[in-house]
């Protein structure tokens, strides 16, 4: 599964993990990315892959809108 946010486009961020001894090892930080079914006003569903905050503006600004969105911005859904 793909680690980016369809409505966020969060994407995992790097870095450094640093031990007790401040030794530097490459890491990564991964969002909290999740497949969710959603149903549209039409009786259609959709899955997206949305992080935490993307579910949390599906429900501010409602799935519809958000979709229109997405499709303003050339996702194919």
């Amino acid at each position: 599964m793909s680690n980016v946010c369809d409505v966020t486009g969060k994407a995992p961020s790097f870095g450094n993990a640093v031990s007790h001894s401040h030794r530097r090892t490459r890491r990564r930080w991964n969002p909290n990315v999740q497949r969710r079914r959603f149903r549209l006003a039409d009786g259609r569903t959709v899955r997206l892959n949305v992080s935490t905050t993307g579910i949390k503006i599906i429900d501010r600004d409602g799935i519809d809108s958000v979709v229109a969105r997405l499709r303003a911005r050339g996702v194919q859904i």
